[in-house]
């Protein structure tokens, strides 16, 4: 397991996921322009902590959650699927 992806497992401890899916993208954007550092990432976000929440507000907490993340610049760019658990295993 990586290390970004277990300290962006541990920053979502507050919204307690069912699931939470990792891929880091970086390789396929490697000396494109704007990127001063900091990788690519795609994760899939699952739970209940979404209920009730539009797709936007969910994208939103997630990115409130990786805050430090970004503060650091270890994320340059960050690609968030979060779904309820129903709308994932139904």
């Amino acid at each position: 397991m990586s290390l970004m992806r277990e300290r962006m497992a541990r920053l979502l401890d507050p919204i307690a996921p069912e699931v939470f899916d990792f891929e880091d993208q970086s390789h396929l954007h490697a000396g494109h322009a704007g990127n001063r550092g900091g990788g690519h990432f795609a994760v899939l976000v699952v739970s209940p902590h979404f209920e009730g929440m539009s797709r936007i507000a969910r994208q939103r907490k997630v990115q409130e959650l990786f805050a430090e993340l970004f503060a650091e610049k270890a994320i340059h760019a960050l690609s968030i699927i979060a779904k309820t658990p129903a709308e994932y295993f139904h």
